[in-house]
């Protein structure tokens, strides 16, 4: 779990400051705000298509998404599990 965490802290800011950079460089006209917002919009587009992308790729595994258990879900980690034991 630490791993994908570690990736996401370096992919996406280091795809803003990527695209911040490559903005003002091909764009000098355009203000650092221009630049930022532009930047912005692009990475959290990105992690929309990554997002959206995850839940298909759940969806089209499970044949019960409520109830189905992920590969590493045991009944400790599961929601359902902690679900029904509060009640």
């Amino acid at each position: 779990m630490l791993l994908p965490l570690a990736w996401g802290s370096l992919l996406f800011p280091g795809l803003f400051g990527l695209c911040a950079w490559g903005l003002r460089r091909a764009r000098p006209a355009w203000t650092h705000n221009d630049c930022v917002l532009i930047s912005t919009r692009l990475v959290s587009s990105v992690q929309a298509v990554l997002a959206t992308g995850s839940g298909i790729a759940i969806i089209r595994s499970c044949s019960h998404v409520i109830t189905d258990r992920g590969l590493g879900e045991s009944l400790g980690t599961s929601l359902l599990a902690a679900s029904s034991w509060q009640n």
